[in-house]
């Protein structure tokens, strides 16, 4: 049997997409692709209340947390810095308690990008606003190449779930203003850019299976091909109930 796995969308509204006259609740359609291929049966997650969160976590295997808007600073106790972007409260409000829940009924989780930025926060981590706040700053995190090329190496930790699933050296793609500055306590660093910013995360306790990477994999399966590589390494430690 197929894991079933939930995936948290974002709402395009008729604000952002002046092509349309209504909100609609969305995901890439290349991170839906790429957990079908590694053998999941994903579903998109409406934004919802809170309240709502354990009742969607009941009926998925594992939850994927997609990228999107700025994690909001009151979150982790900062006024917001001059550069911060759009914030949803009410995505960070679901996505914290989906987290929550999947933590407690010890579901896998995958960050990406904007997941894994949330799921730090979470655990009592802090992000750098804008990584014009990072003084050790010379890559650029946000490419003008388009997303399904990859534009610079991270350096991933062997013993690693990143580091089984792409070995030691990779090359990735870049758009994200935002990353680690302290980890969450529930989390350690397992990949890195040139430049030392942290590029995934894994949770230290084995028996929670929570992994995020800062970057895009679903928009890198086409260019480069290992990258794939992370959605089986998912949809493989995920039980069936």
């Amino acid at each position: 049997m197929k894991p079933i796995v939930g995936v948290s969308g974002y709402v395009m509204t008729k604000v952002s997409n002046n092509l349309l006259n209504f909100d609609m609740n969305i995901v890439p359609k290349e991170l839906t692709d790429a957990l079908r291929n590694a053998g999941a049966t994903p579903f998109v997650l409406p934004l919802s209340k809170a309240k709502e969160a354990t009742e969607y976590v009941d009926q998925m295997d594992a939850l994927v947390l997609a990228g999107g808007e700025d994690v909001d600073p009151l979150l982790f106790y900062e006024e917001p810095h001059l550069n911060v972007g759009e914030i949803e409260p009410d995505r960070d409000d679901f996505e914290l308690a989906l987290i929550e829940e999947a933590w407690k009924q010890k579901k896998p989780i995958l960050g990406i990008c904007r997941g894994l930025q949330l799921l730090n926060v979470a655990s009592n981590g802090t992000l750098y606003q804008d990584l014009s706040i990072y003084e050790n700053l010379e890559v650029n995190h946000i490419q003008k190449t388009p997303w399904k090329y990859a534009t610079h190496s991270i350096l991933i930790e062997e013993n690693s779930w990143l580091g089984e699933a792409l070995g030691t050296e990779q090359v990735v793609n870049s758009y994200h203003h935002q990353a680690i500055k302290e980890i969450g306590d529930a989390f350690r660093p397992v990949a890195w850019s040139k430049d030392g910013l942290i590029e995934a995360i894994e949770s230290i306790d084995p028996k929670q299976k929570v992994m995020a990477v800062q970057w895009h994999p679903e928009l890198l399966v086409k260019t480069v091909p290992e990258i794939k590589n992370v959605f089986t390494k998912f949809v493989d430690i995920i039980d069936v109930k």
